[in-house]
């Protein structure tokens, strides 16, 4: 397998992958859009960092591309969109510059307390001036951090060593950690209205988008200071160059911007009361050694088919919680599929439940892993985790997912009904049993079953009457088709039975035709796991 190392990484991380058997590197750094389009032709892997585009037409051009890994944490460079859609891994490493980007912020919170910088600046003109820069202590001061994730909480730890009070504003923070961290959980104008010091710690979405503008300026206290080590256009510009010029912002520290580079024409390069530095956040030897090593050992996992960490475009998947659901992938897909074979109109609606423990985790994995089988026969597109719900959602079918806290009759239980435009619904239920947690079905169309969803399967409803199942056994033996096991059920005497084989090779379409000859089967699937 090829893997492109098409920017810069660390040394240790570019090692890493050539020590890896059965994996080549070929490192190609300042590559141009054209020449990265002739290398990815045979590529399996493209590692990055910012510089290298991987655009829509980088990955189609990349039949073989399987994972693109982001020596950083931002993924701006990458069209995550064309990679979902074609079922490549886009994955970041967002915990390697953690301290990094941590230790840049507290710097630009001590500059924006004691300006350092312009006294700098002053002394290498000649001048002594003890008056103009004079600041102010952090020493019971408080901090106000917008975002709560590692690089938050380390700046909050750092505030603390200072003596700082630190509120925060997350609004997935849950109040049992903020206590455990000795933080105060407040809302976001709380925040603004509370704190001499505000740093910015949250990615940019349409949510996050001036988060900070005018409106929220205004509502903070006059003097406050800001920084922002996380993303440009959180903070918006404007507002924040005007109230620096008013003064009802004392200081401000930035290291990203709205656009990068900073234009020369920008006023914050003007304002005398900003420290300014160009996204310098991961740019310590020890966070590009561990991002580049980090990004290394992501790749490798993914090619060698190991845990997928870190994934943007997918549930991230570490050894334990791999191994714990495991078997719950593999039952997901055998449920979507089978209720996809046996489903007679155009589905329209999914409704996945989960019963027990299964219930209790992030079941994301087995929904993507219902709707991959749900879509393996019916799909020419190349499909897995990945990008099985943007082909779902192309169809049209609609995906509804309940976790009950009913009783059920199994520990763990995961049940797929399928909704036509007709009105008509086929179901499939299963759970895993014994130590190896062996797949089994337990429940088709509400009727109660146990069969092994493998190979193939002859299910077929009928008139529960006398010497159905000796006939399709007869037929089966005609055909040299041997019978591995079955299961019957019944939702009344006399009333519609159904039967469930699993057989040991597959029959012809001519054996399921004469299977519907019987005056009494009403239905018969063959269907393929």
């Amino acid at each position: 397998m090829k893997i492109l190392v098409a920017d810069k990484i660390s040394p240790k991380g570019v090692a890493f992958l050539r020590q890896q058997p059965g994996m080549e590197v070929v490192e190609a750094y300042n590559s141009s859009p054209d020449k990265v389009l002739e290398l990815v032709k045979d590529v399996h892997a493209i590692a990055v960092r910012s510089e290298t585009k991987i655009t829509a037409a980088v990955i189609a051009a990349a039949p073989l591309l399987k994972v693109v890994g982001r020596a950083g944490v931002g993924v701006d460079n990458v069209d995550v969109d064309a990679a979902t859609e074609r079922g490549v891994i886009v994955m970041n490493t967002p915990s390697g510059n953690t301290i990094a980007t941590a230790e840049l912020t507290f710097t630009h919170i001590l500059c924006g307390a004691r300006p350092v910088p312009q006294a700098a600046a002053s002394m290498r003109t000649g001048k002594w001036d003890r008056k103009t820069f004079a600041g102010i202590e952090l020493f019971r001061k408080t901090i106000g951090v917008i975002g709560l994730g590692r690089i938050g909480s380390e700046v909050a730890k750092r505030a603390q060593a200072f003596g700082m009070r630190v509120l925060a504003y997350d609004p997935y923070l849950a109040p049992n950690r903020a206590k455990a961290m000795q933080i105060e959980a407040v809302t976001l104008d709380e925040l603004l209205a509370g704190s001499d010091y505000i740093t910015v710690h949250m990615p940019l979405t349409d949510t996050t988008k001036y988060m900070l503008d005018e409106a929220a300026l205004a509502k903070c206290k006059k003097g406050v200071r800001l920084f922002n080590c996380a993303r440009g256009g959180i903070i918006k510009e404007e507002a924040l160059i005007a109230a620096l010029k008013s003064g009802h912002v004392a200081a401000a520290g930035l290291d990203v911007f709205e656009k990068e580079p900073l234009p020369d024409t920008s006023e914050l390069r003007k304002l005398p009361n900003v420290t300014l530095t160009p996204h310098l956040g991961a740019s310590t030897a020890e966070a590009q050694d561990a991002v580049g090593v980090e990004i290394a050992e992501q790749i490798a996992d993914v090619l060698n088919g190991g845990v997928i960490r870190n994934a943007v475009n997918m549930p991230s998947l570490d050894a334990a919680t791999l191994k714990a659901i495991g078997p719950h992938l593999e039952l997901g897909t055998k449920l979507g599929s089978l209720v996809q074979q046996l489903s007679t109109g155009r589905v329209e609606r999914l409704r996945i439940t989960y019963w027990g423990k299964v219930a209790e985790r992030d079941a994301d994995p087995v929904t993507r892993s219902v709707q991959r089988g749900f879509l393996r026969r019916i799909s020419s597109e190349s499909l897995n985790f990945i990008n099985a719900p943007v082909h779902m959602e192309r169809l049209g079918v609609q995906v509804e997912v309940v976790k009950s806290n009913l009783d059920a009759d199994y520990t763990e239980l995961i049940q797929v009904e399928a909704f036509t435009a007709e009105g008509a619904c086929v179901s499939a239920a299963g759970t895993l049993l014994g130590k190896s947690n062996t797949p089994r079905l337990v429940a088709i169309n509400d009727c109660d079953v146990e069969v092994f969803p493998s190979g193939s399967l002859l299910v077929y409803e009928n008139t529960d009457k006398p010497g159905i199942l000796g006939w399709v056994g007869t037929l089966m033996g005609r055909e040299n088709v041997n019978i591995a096991a079955m299961s019957l059920s019944r939702n009344t005497e006399g009333g519609t039975a159904l039967t469930v084989i699993n057989l040991d090779s597959t029959p012809d379409e001519r054996v399921l035709k004469e299977v519907h000859t019987h005056p009494a089967i009403r239905r018969a699937v063959l269907v393929n796991l």
